[in-house]
């Protein structure tokens, strides 16, 4: 096991170049089984999730080409093969691969999935999307059985918007008999990106990116190539990274559009960014301005980036209340950040940040893939050294990040824990 070591201080400027989109790749990956022939993706970021689901293809017969940022899966003999654990519980995107495979096959067993643990996600709302279709759903031994002897088109409305569910109900109703229309649908970028894979390989989906999606159902669908949008929660994280520590610093490869809430608040916070085509540059100001912040659905404030606003916030003059509506288990960065000397309060689904607050190196534990991000920036902001465990989060959903931060300035490096640091980590 490795820890990420941190000295603050270190003023911030250059260039990054942002990665493709993590929450893409683990639908994308999936989604490519559904094709009779050869699915290229590229611009795939290089993180453990997608080493992960490309281990879970080659488990059910795909023969899958890997070379950096580009991807090759080849479906051809794609079987539906129970996969009830192991790798399925490394990651919750997982669950993509129950629509994926349900729209081929008419069936499919899945692990229940795993991934960062942030309270209470409940699939009841992919599960009455594919019963809807005309699955029977059962829960057996810790894994879930979908069989259907036929899938037809099915007007679904969701109780919750569910970036997931909308995602695995598009990947089941691509083939299905007649029109299936999801209501209240989510409307997050990597929706669309997911609805123009699946388009160029021959399915019929209008309205991705609205409140209303319209799927006409298709016989077959055919290989395609593709490329991933850029990642806006990464492109987010060095954003606010930029306004902490940064004097100048351009960040390329993004969708400007996409990042439009977290622009807005940092423009509040009274951090200058000029907005290009494809890039922003980021100045930040010697005094912060205290905000208050509230996760919304997209095109809200996106809950991936709360964690690491709320370490910014700790910088701004005043109290900032940062209230998420989306996980409510979502503030476990908060213990780790009162080690650093943070003053934060939380009640309820919100934290309270007294700001001005000058952050000391510590040893911190990364809970789960944003909360190691933000502790990331607060030892970037923190006076000393801080030493950061719990990498594997990190490594599922951030692409190089020591390199493209010690090429913006920052000194960071990674260290093997010691024995008895291993044991210590793992016994909490």
């Amino acid at each position: 096991m490795q820890k990420l070591m941190v000295k603050g201080g270190y003023p911030l400027t250059g260039r990054v170049h942002i990665s493709g989109a993590k929450n893409s790749a683990v639908a994308l990956i999936p989604a490519a089984i559904m094709a009779d022939s050869a699915v290229s993706i590229d611009n795939l970021p290089q993180i453990s999730d997608v080493e992960t689901l490309a281990s879970l293809l080659e488990d059910i017969g795909a023969k899958v080409s890997h070379d950096g940022t580009s991807m090759t899966v080849h479906p051809q003999h794609v079987i539906p093969m129970p996969l009830p654990n192991g790798r399925v519980k490394k990651l919750r995107a997982s669950y993509y691969m129950m629509g994926a495979m349900l729209g081929k096959f008419k069936r499919a067993a899945i692990g229940l999935p795993g991934g960062c643990n942030l309270g209470p996600r409940p699939i009841d709302q992919h599960i009455k999307g594919f019963e809807a279709l005309g699955a029977k759903v059962t829960n057996e031994h810790g894994a879930i059985y979908l069989r259907a002897d036929r899938l037809r088109g099915a007007r679904i409305y969701l109780d919750v918007v569910s970036v997931g569910a909308t995602i695995n109900i598009m990947l089941a109703a691509v083939k299905a008999e007649g029109r299936t229309i999801i209501e209240n649908a989510a409307k997050e970028p990597e929706i669309i990106d997911v609805a123009t894979l699946l388009s160029s390989m021959g399915a019929n989906i209008k309205g991705a990116g609205t409140n209303v999606i319209r799927i006409e159902g298709v016989d077959k669908l055919h290989g395609c190539a593709h490329s991933i949008i850029p990642d806006r929660i990464e492109a987010g994280t060095y954003m606010i990274a930029a306004a902490a520590m940064g004097q100048e610093v351009l960040i390329n490869n993004v969708i400007p559009d996409h990042l439009e809430s977290i622009t807005a608040k940092l423009r509040e916070m009274g951090v200058e960014i000029e907005t290009g085509d494809d890039q922003l540059r980021i100045r930040t100001s010697p005094v912060l301005n205290s905000v208050d912040i509230k996760t919304l659905v997209h095109p809200g404030f996106a809950t991936d980036l709360q964690q690491p606003i709320t370490v910014l916030l700790t910088s701004a003059q005043g109290t900032s209340i940062v209230t998420d509506t989306i996980y409510n288990a979502r503030f476990k960065h908060v213990d780790e950040l009162r080690r650093m000397g943070a003053d934060i309060k939380v009640e309820g689904r919100s934290a309270l940040i007294n700001g001005k607050t000058r952050l000391q190196g510590a040893k911190v534990k990364a809970s789960d893939l944003r909360a190691g991000a933000a502790l990331v920036i607060a030892g970037l902001m923190a006076e000393g050294i801080t030493e950061i465990t719990g990498l594997e989060h990190i490594d599922r959903g951030y692409e190089h990040l020591e390199e493209k931060l010690i090429a913006l300035g920052a000194n960071v490096w990674r260290e093997t824990l010691t024995p008895e640091e291993t044991a210590q980590v793992k016994s909490g």
